[in-house]
């Protein structure tokens, strides 16, 4: 059977584009919303986070007193250490009171730098016992550390008054240079007693804390998440 003939299909014109009239935008652009900017960035983390000069907010601001002292008990350990080489070096021979001085020295900066380390609880400890555990646990070791270094060198302090005191009543001499004892050994019950009061200071510290305040203070974190400096 025969089809019977369609008629052809219309040719499509091509669009007219008028000069003074724009164009229709194609409809498959989507719009989107303007979103509008800030002229003050979000800050990050790393704002956040102190800066890295920044003093640990925790210890006392008198541990300049320590610092300090440390510095310049290390400087002149230095400097007469050096004047005793060139001397020793051009004359052959060396300042007989050196030693004596530098003896007394040292044993001031090991009382001073003990000192800062009982403030921000930097002394050597036996892990096995001081990290293991819970939290209180932990702590309660800290503070009968704190209480038990306080009470040491309070005894420590008076037991000295009385070397400085037979010191002072028998006019002993040094056996280097000749100057009095005394002045050399009162500054033991002095330092003793310093170093009892930052024990005191951390014993303080360390009851007001909680135990999520603790282990954050020993892992070293400030509370935001980033170690501090």
């Amino acid at each position: 059977r025969a089809l019977a003939p369609t008629a052809p299909l219309p040719k499509s014109r091509p669009p007219v584009h008028d000069a003074g009239r724009q164009s229709d935008p194609p409809s498959c652009l989507i719009h989107l919303p303007s979103i509008p900017m800030s002229s003050h960035p979000t800050p990050g983390p790393a704002e956040h986070a102190a800066p890295a000069g920044a003093a640990d907010p925790s210890e006392p601001r008198s541990l300049r007193i320590e610092d300090w002292l440390t510095v310049i008990v290390m400087a002149l350990l230095a400097l007469i250490t050096f004047a005793n080489v060139i001397v020793r070096y051009f004359t052959d021979s060396s300042f007989a009171w050196t030693e004596e001085i530098s003896v007394f020295l040292m044993i001031v900066l090991a009382l001073v730098a003990g000192s800062a380390a009982v403030a921000r609880d930097r002394h050597i400890r036996i892990e096995f016992f001081c990290e293991s555990g819970s939290a209180m646990r932990r702590r309660r070791l800290a503070q009968l550390g704190a209480l038990l270094v306080a009470l040491l060198f309070a005894v420590i302090a008076v037991l000295s008054m009385r070397v400085v005191w037979d010191d002072w009543r028998f006019e002993e001499t040094s056996p280097g240079i000749g100057v009095p004892q005394w002045w050399y050994s009162a500054w033991l019950p002095v330092l003793s007693l310093l170093i009892a009061w930052r024990a005191i200071g951390l014993l303080v510290r360390r009851t007001r804390q909680s135990d999520v305040e603790y282990l954050l203070d020993e892992a070293g974190d400030d509370g935001n998440g980033e170690p501090r400096p």
